[in-house]
């Protein structure tokens, strides 16, 4: 199984608020994940970003492979 780490979108219409996920990189994006590490907000001034370092790091660790995007929400936190 190859893990990724990336986003999948809850909020409404209109109004995206992304979870941070660990999933199965043959899943699709808003179906089933392994594992809930953080949440981000990008409609806030700033951005939101919530992750729980030690499980980020965890599954790094592990092998799993951050999507574009986190990659830069990592380095954004100074992951």
């Amino acid at each position: 199984m190859a893990a990724r780490i990336r986003l999948t979108r809850v909020g409404s219409k209109k109004n995206p608020i992304y979870r941070v996920v660990v999933a199965d990189s043959r899943s699709p994006r808003d179906g089933r994940f392994i594992e809930i590490v953080g949440r981000y907000n990008p409609q806030t001034d700033p951005s939101v970003i919530e992750l729980d370092d030690d499980r980020v790091k965890e599954w790094l660790d592990k092998g799993a492979q951050p999507s574009n995007t986190v990659k830069r929400l990592l380095k954004a936190k100074g992951l």
